[in-house]
Parts: C-alpha cells; sequence; structure tokens
C-alpha cells in the first residue's frame, strides 16, 4: 500500500506538513527501494523538518514507466525536480540512494545553485573507492538476485517470498543496480556540503574504512557514526538514526 501523501509530483512525496521555514530534508531510497521507505522519518522528524521522499521511474504507481539504469540520467533528472523547491534543503541518501544524493548535490553546485546544508550518506562506501567484483549483481538470474537481497535483510525482504510480488518488484532491483554497478564517480569530486555518514557495524557491503573515506569527498566537515547491524540498520536502530538525524539538522546554521 501506497502512503497518502500531500502534493500529485510524481518523483516527490510529501507526507506532512512542515512549518514555514523549515529545512526539507530529501530522502533518496536505496535499489529496489520507494518513496514510502521514508515515510517513518517523515512521521517523526514532522512538522519541525520537512520529509520530501524521491520515487524513482519503475515501482508502484510509477511502474508502467521504464527504470531510469545510469545513475547520472536519474541524477539529472531529479536535480531538475529540485530545482522548484525553494528554502533550505538537505539531503538523506540509504545505499544507491546516497551515490545519487551524492551526484545530485554535484549538481546543484555545478549549476551554481546552494549546497545542500548537509549531505546524510547511508550504508554507502565513499564514491572513489573500488572492489574486485566478479559478478555483477545485475547479472545474476533472478534466484541469484532474490538470495542476493535476501541476505542483506531489510523488511522489504521478507515481502519477497510472494512470487507475484516478486515479479513485479524485481525489474526495478536489478534496474537499480544495473544503474549503481555501472556508476563511477569522477575523479577528484568534493563537494562543499558538510558531510554524515552513517553506517551498520556490520554491513557486508561498507567497511569501516570505505564509510569514513567519504571525508576525502567534502571541503567542509565530515562525521561518521556507527550503529549496530548490517546493511539495513536503519529498521532496528531507527530510533538513534532519527535522533542523530534531528540533532544533526537542528545545529545546522541554513
Amino acid at each position: 500500500m501506497t502512503a497518502p501523501r500531500l502534493e500529485t509530483n510524481p518523483w516527490l512525496r510529501r507526507y506532512h506538513a512542515a512549518d514555514a521555514g523549515a529545512v526539507t530534508l530529501v530522502c533518496f531510497p536505496h535499489a529496489g527501494g520507494s518513496a514510502g521507505y521514508f515515510h517513518p522519518f517523515s512521521t517523526a522528524l514532522a512538522p519541525s523538518v520537512g520529509v520530501v521522499a524521491v520515487q524513482y521511474p519503475g515501482r508502484q504507481d510509477r511502474f508502467a514507466e521504464p527504470c531510469v539504469e545510469d545513475l547520472g540520467e536519474l541524477a539529472d533528472a531529479i536535480h531538475q525536480q529540485l530545482r522548484t523547491m525553494v528554502g533550505p534543503l538537505a539531503f538523506f541518501g540509504h545505499s544507491m540512494g546516497a551515490s545519487l544524493a551524492f551526484e545530485v548535490a554535484r549538481r546543484r553546485e555545478l549549476a551554481g545553485e546552494k549546497a545542500p546544508s548537509m549531505l546524510f550518506v547511508s550504508g554507502r562506501r565513499a564514491p572513489d573507492t573500488r572492489r574486485a567484483v566478479t559478478e555483477p549483481v545485475h547479472s545474476l538470474d533472478d534466484a541469484g538476485l532474490l538470495a542476493r537481497i535476501k541476505r542483506l535483510g531489510g523488511s522489504h525482504s521478507q515481502l519477497l517470498e510472494d512470487p507475484e510480488l516478486v515479479e513485479l518488484v524485481l525489474p526495478a532491483v536489478r534496474g537499480d543496480y544495473r544503474a549503481v554497478e555501472r556508476y563511477h564517480c569522477p575523479p577528484g569530486t568534493v563537494l562543499h556540503s558538510p558531510l554524515t555518514v552513517l553506517t551498520g557495524s556490520e554491513d557486508p557491503l561498507t567497511t569501516a574504512e570505505e564509510a569514513d573515506a567519504w571525508r576525502r569527498h567534502t571541503t567542509s566537515t565530515c562525521t561518521v557514526h556507527t550503529f549496530p547491524g548490517g546493511h539495513f540498520f536503519l529498521e532496528p536502530e531507527s530510533r538513534a538514526v532519527l535522533a542523530t538525524v534531528s540533532r544533526t539538522l537542528a545545529g545546522l546554521t541554513v
């Protein structure tokens, strides 16, 4: 079920009203994820923070649209959507969403627009880190792709026991993995936004060193927070994560 929202933009979902002048936290979901994943963020942070979640094509009510399988093209499209927003912005991206948030922030700077007042990057290693990959996840057969998703855990993995649901969501998952696995950060890319890095202590996709390497990508401050758990630590540690986000945003000068 899709959570009710306050606006009709197919790309951007706002679930709760915010105070006048409140910072808007734009949230970018993980591979295969949807905007509704951040509904709990909106519930917890409103009205002092306005949460807007991005809905990528190819899922839920955008199921009929083709997935965007190039992360740069997806970042271009989202950047255009955000240009209509006024007031201070902060970004929060988890996993693939962290890379995407980073790229949208880079596009804002290249366009001479105001940089996000904070960039939260969660569950993702720094853009310039590389791992040897024997077989890209997006190239696995359906069974292999499902097994990979289930190993990472998260509440969404429990839904993949339903064959009909699997048939619906697997194309978006594969398309997102193709986008993120083909993504290459331009060498020496550095933003002016401060960074807050969130990582799970047992995340197989991000080591402590890979999380700390985000420091190389900002001229401003970079703070790393480590939480117990694996790749989807956001769920069991939601209270602590939200406290960190709220505290960090409250301390900003925007």
